[in-house]
């Protein structure tokens, strides 16, 4: 199938089938005339892909994890590295997560001393 065709089936778009080529995520064989040409299992793959960036991996480490996922929505499977870099990814959420809740709560602060209401501010200028 071309390109145009797996979009429609994935819905995903062209421009992003062609990105996650870029990436090394897709290979698709070409023709004679060096249009792109995908199988069936590229439609698994993009949904593969789909389903590992909605857990917030990167195209890169998408990239290592995808010789070991099967099924449309990946089963990984225990392949040399895989372990070690899931938990890696998790660790750095976990640092993101604790890095964005100390800036929530020091925005809460912030918000909680403030002294005047913004519309207090306009309607003292109207008087």
């Amino acid at each position: 199938m071309r390109i145009g065709e797996l979009a429609r089936l994935t819905g995903v778009s062209t421009r992003l089938l062609r990105y996650y080529e870029e990436q090394g995520l897709l290979r698709p064989a070409r023709t004679a005339a060096g249009y792109r040409e995908y199988g069936e299992e590229d439609t698994v793959r993009v949904w593969q892909i789909r389903s590992l960036l909605g857990a917030g991996l990167t195209t890169r480490v998408i990239a290592e994890l995808l010789p070991c996922a099967s099924g449309p929505v990946p089963v990984l499977e225990a392949c040399p590295d895989l372990l070690a870099t899931l938990r890696g990814e998790l660790s750095d959420l976990d640092t993101r997560i604790e890095e964005l809740s100390r800036s929530r709560r020091a925005l809460s602060r912030y918000l909680a001393t403030a002294h005047a209401p913004v519309a207090d501010h306009a309607a003292g200028r109207a008087a």
